[in-house]
């Protein structure tokens, strides 16, 4: 994969994130001076992990959440109706689906047609981190995001190229 198409991804995926936490009533706003290649998260206690792959194309997508931004996102998302309890398998199905709608968004919004994503994998407890590839032609990014009801969101992308 080229550069050009790498940074489109990158861009589009993190303009998602930001459209469709915006139309789901959670504002966030990206850290540009933290934006990271390679991975760099702390203090995460929900993950949501999605696979992307086809036309050439393989990856993930890793959405990430301290306590304070999992509970200002599941808060928003579902109107106050669910908890934001880390072990209701209900709250944390919330961020499942924040990952499937940033997909779905960034896939349509990049044109690229025969690339699918897999079910989110939601993964719970506290200081969850992801580790990076060490193989060569694995990209990675860190997109920090501040929650303005509260905490911290992180977009983390891996794509073979």
């Amino acid at each position: 994969m080229g550069v050009e198409k790498l940074a489109t991804l990158v861009n589009t995926f993190g303009s998602s994130l930001i459209s469709v936490s915006r139309e789901m009533g959670v504002e966030v706003a990206l850290q540009r001076s933290e934006i990271a290649q390679g991975v760099h998260v702390g203090g995460s206690s929900v993950a949501a992990l999605v696979g992307v792959l086809g036309q050439g194309l393989q990856g993930t997508l890793v959405i990430m959440l301290d306590n304070a931004g999992f509970s200002a996102v599941v808060t928003a998302m579902s109107g106050g109706m669910i908890k934001p309890d880390i072990e209701d398998p209900v709250a944390t199905s919330v961020i499942g689906e924040l990952s499937n709608m940033v997909s779905g968004r960034a896939l349509t919004q990049s044109s690229l047609g025969g690339v699918d994503v897999t079910p989110p994998q939601l993964i719970t407890g506290a200081g969850i981190r992801t580790v990076p590839s060490e193989s060569p032609g694995i990209k990675n990014f860190t997109l920090p995001f501040s929650v303005a009801q509260g905490g911290t969101l992180y977009l983390v992308l891996s794509f073979h190229c």
